[in-house]
Parts: structure tokens; sequence; C-alpha cells
């Protein structure tokens, strides 16, 4: 239809200037590949008065044609670590091909529309449209092998996410279970450090190219999700399911078993090298979320609840909530470290 002029491009509408990175091209294009569901195209239907002839305008949806366009026109190359990464449209498979043709959009055409009219219908469709947040950004930012790591990571641990009530659907399709894994992954390489946009933007970076240590930091953070599910099941649903709960506790369990040498050195601690064994350990967890919930502030987990206050992700909240944690699961840690009094 493009090239026969029968659908038109009109710049009116377009909110910014020149095509997508390959970056975001690519996974545009794997997403049609994959067969997952794209939002609608929006066209805009009149009577040329020129040739007597019906043409249709895109009002939404430019930057996806365009990409389309491009890459059966052969001028890019998938990135990233997708089954297709590396390809063109002419490299796909003859099937692939023709499932990437056959591939069904959605589309809405407006007729019977001024075009001040067709205007005001862009705006206020745009308007309701959340702007991207940092993890969004980052996931449309990379497509190497960090970012396809934690994607599917997170597609494993998705229900477990949602039945401990730990993220709402919602805020896993607005990418906060990449966030989480992807500052556990951070505690094992730095340490407890305050997170940041650009901490974790360093990070994706990093390991754009090649994530060397995939397979033990699957196995890693697995085995502690594995912990959780046989033994501390009596969480589900608590305050030691929030997200920045969670995080400290798949830290805690994760240094029992695996150790982390940068822990070690800042908290002055030697790992025990195995998952805490102690039956008390359910009891003694249940006590930390209840003096979470209540704010007890003035009872023995006052350290605990302290770190839970206010500024999650800022260093000295984490190492309180770790120190207590690390205690419970009986782990000598010294006063020292504490970052306030009791």
């Amino acid at each position: 239809m493009i090239d026969r002029r029968e659908l038109l491009v009109n710049t009116d509408y377009q909110r910014g200037g020149g095509i997508w990175p390959e970056g975001p091209a690519s996974y545009f294009i794997d997403t049609i590949l994959e067969n997952y569901p794209f939002p609608k195209i929006y066209l805009y239907e009149f009577l040329n008065k020129s040739d007597r002839n019906v043409r249709k305008e895109i009002v939404d949806g430019q930057q996806r044609i365009k990409t389309i366009m491009r890459f059966v026109n052969n001028e890019f190359a998938l990135r990233g670590e997708s089954r297709f990464a590396g390809k063109t449209f002419a490299n796909l498979d003859t099937e692939d091909q023709e499932r990437f043709l056959s591939y069904p959009v959605s589309v809405d055409v407006i007729r019977s529309a001024e075009p001040a009219e067709i205007l005001q219908m862009f705006r206020r469709m745009n308007a309701f449209t959340l702007p991207l947040n940092e993890a969004e950004k980052r996931h449309s930012s990379f497509l190497g092998a960090f970012k396809w790591f934690i994607n599917e990571l997170a597609d494993h641990l998705g229900s477990f996410l949602i039945e401990y009530g730990v993220l709402s659907k919602r805020q896993i399709v607005r990418m906060a279970d990449a966030e989480l894994l992807s500052e556990v992954i951070l505690a094992f390489e730095e340490g407890v450090v305050s997170t940041s946009p650009a901490s974790l933007r360093n990070l994706y970076r990093r390991h754009d190219d090649h994530l060397a240590f995939a397979g033990e930091y699957e196995d890693r953070i697995k085995s502690c999700f594995e912990f959780i599910t046989r033994n501390l099941s009596h969480l589900r649903g608590g305050y030691m399911m929030k997200p920045y709960a969670l995080q400290s506790l798949v830290i805690a369990l994760d240094f029992c078993a695996h150790g982390n040498s940068i822990i070690s050195q800042q908290l002055q601690i030697a790992s025990p090298g195995r998952f805490p064994s102690d039956r008390a350990l359910p009891e003694a967890l249940s006590a930390l979320a209840e003096a979470h919930e209540g704010k007890d502030q003035d009872g023995p987990h006052y350290l605990y609840v302290w770190g839970c206050l206010g500024g999650t992700n800022r260093q000295p909240r984490r190492i309180a909530r770790l120190a207590d944690l690390l205690r419970v699961m009986g782990v000598f840690v010294p006063r020292s470290i504490d970052p306030i009094g009791p």
C-alpha cells in the first residue's frame, strides 16, 4: 500500500524524528517473530480530491510500520541474544519469513473526520500513554546478554512473584520484576550498595556483550527461591514479600549458601556455606515481618524495621535489613556495622 501510495506517512503525527535505533527495532521485530501482540495501529481514510482515489494516512504506528519495512528490505540485522540474532529478513528460514509476513496486525481505520479532528484524536490517544519507567528504558536501550538473561529469569520466577504477592501483574508488565532481579545481581557483584537508574544501567551496559557468570547467577537465584518455596511458604502475601524485603532475604540466603566476598568485608562476617537449617527460622522471619508491619521501632527488631522505613534502596537501610536477617539465620554479625544504635 505504501509503494502504491495508498498508505501515506504524514509527519504531522510523528512524535520524534528519525527511526528507531537497532536495539528497540530488533526487540520489536523479535516480538513479531515470536508471535507476541503489539498495540493496534490507527489509520485515517479520506478521498484524495486531486485524483478522486481513496487514501489512508498513518495516524499512530509510524515507527512500527517503518521498522517492519526496513526489516523486510534487509536494512538491518537483528541484535541481541534471541534465536534470530544476527539475521536479516533474507537470512530467516522460509517458514519464519512466511510467519512474519502473515502476522496479523490490529488496525483501526478512522473515516469521515476532518484533519483537525484527527490531530485531536492523536493528541488524546497519546495523552493517556504512560511514559517509560527506568526499567522499561533499560529494556528498550539494551538488547545484549544481560537483558535476555533477565527476561528469561523473570519468566521463570513470574508465577512466584505473583503468587507470593511480591508484585502485581501490572507491575510485572512494567518490568518491576526485571528491576528486582537486577538489584539482586548488582549485590552479587558489588555487595550492599545503594541503587539508582544510573547504577542499574551500568550493570546492563557492563554485561551487554557477554554475561560470563550467567549459569552461576541463575543457579544461585533459583536455589534461593526454591528454598523459600520449600521452607518459608508461610511468608506468602506478608510484609517479608515486599520487593525490597524480598531482595534482602534473597541476598541473605545467597550469602549463607554461596558466600559473597564483598559482603563478608562490608559486614565483617564469614559465610556458613549452607542454607540455614534452624527449625526456628520460619518463626523468626515471621517476627521480623510482624515488626515491620507494626512499625515497631522499640522492639528487638528495631534495626530491621528502621531498614524498611523510607529510602529502602539506600545502602544504610539495606545493611540494617541484611544484618538482622543474617542474625536470625544464625550468622554472627558484629554490632559495630549497624547503621543505627539500639
